[in-house]
Parts: C-alpha cells; sequence; structure tokens
C-alpha cells in the first residue's frame, strides 16, 4: 500500500485528504476506543466512533459518520497507520465504495500520520490525564463534548490563521467565510450498536 500523503497534511479544500487513527481511554471499567476521521483541508474531526472494542466496525463507523457529515470528493485520499482494522478487506472495500484511495504510511513511524497522533494528543493532555473515569459512558461524554464541543468549534488553530476547523470548513463549503451562526454543523451520526458502552 503506498503513502500518498508523504507527511504532507494539507489541502487545498475539503474533502480531498483524510487522516484517521485509534486511541484508547481508561476508565475505571476498562477501556474505551476511539477512532477519528480528519479532514486535512480544516483540521475538523469530520467522522468519529467509540466502542469498548477495537474491531473492523469502529474505524469503519468512523469513516461512514464522516462520509454523512461532509462531502468526499472523487479520488480523495484516505491515509491511516498500517493497523490491522485497517488493512482489513471489509475496510478497505468501504474505501473503495466511498470512491476514495488508500494511503498508509510505514510500519511504525508515527510521523507518516502525525496529524492524526496530534490530535490525541491534544485530546489526552489537554482532558484524557486531567481526569479519572469511573464508567465508560462518563468517559464517552467527556470525549464527545471535547470534539465537538471545543476541537471543531472553538480551538482556533496558527495553521489556519487563528481560524477555527468548523469556520474554515463551513466556509469553504458554502463559498464565504462561515460564522457560527452561518452554517448549520451536522451532528454525528453514531451507530448505536458500535457505541453503546456499559
Amino acid at each position: 500500500m503506498p503513502d500518498l500523503v508523504r507527511r504532507d497534511f494539507t489541502a487545498d479544500r475539503p474533502g480531498v485528504k483524510f487522516v484517521g487513527d485509534i486511541t484508547y481511554i481508561h476508565t475505571w471499567q476498562g477501556f474505551i476506543y476511539l477512532a477519528t476521521v480528519i479532514d486535512c483541508y480544516s483540521k475538523k474531526v469530520v467522522g468519529w466512533s467509540i466502542a469498548d472494542h477495537m474491531r473492523t466496525e469502529l474505524v469503519a463507523d468512523a469513516l461512514r459518520n464522516a462520509a454523512a457529515t461532509t462531502p468526499i470528493m472523487p479520488d480523495a485520499i484516505w491515509h491511516s497507520d498500517r493497523g490491522s482494522v485497517y488493512t482489513s478487506p471489509e475496510f478497505r472495500a468501504l474505501v473503495a465504495r466511498l470512491g476514495m484511495r488508500s494511503s498508509m504510511g510505514r510500519t511504525g513511524v508515527c510521523w507518516d500520520n502525525s496529524m492524526a497522533e496530534s490530535f490525541f494528543s491534544m485530546l489526552k493532555n489537554e482532558l484524557v490525564y486531567r481526569t479519572v473515569y469511573a464508567t465508560k459512558s462518563q468517559a464517552r461524554h467527556d470525549v464527545i463534548r471535547y470534539i465537538e464541543g471545543f476541537n471543531n468549534s472553538k480551538r482556533r488553530h496558527s495553521g489556519l490563521g487563528y481560524r477555527r476547523p468548523n469556520e474554515v470548513h463551513c466556509g469553504r463549503l458554502s463559498g464565504v467565510r462561515a460564522s457560527r451562526s452561518a452554517c448549520v454543523f451536522n451532528r454525528q451520526r453514531t451507530p448505536p450498536e458500535a457505541n453503546t458502552l456499559e
């Protein structure tokens, strides 16, 4: 599988280059797993899925969520590491059905997927490592609030001219520079069977 990104995590418009990865979060009830899909143009987390397993459906649900909430252009790049869930026949078939091209970094080289790794680093340093989660549901709620209530809608990125991901993403899609009131943000469509936690 080729590396079509080669550490260039930029794009000239939404929907042409996406990166994804998985991380885990500890709770007193055990681990939960978070899969994300990030649009390289706006740094917006356009798809995510949370479950208490790390099977292929976790990453597939995240990518389907992205497809439900943002346009995916023909021949868009989907980039990930070489984890077994991303190389599985089921996931590769989903990428193909969405009209995307698969791209993967080298084995064991985290810099080849540094945009996805950077998001998880911020999530853990700003939220997870500062919190003790008694339940999986508590952790899930906190992570969703961080993604949708802070990262996408409030965090200002120097790489975006100190604008917010939602502002940049929706502004380009609508053809105007969007403000919070000018863009209706789609809520994630998380399949209940993949996101029901104890």
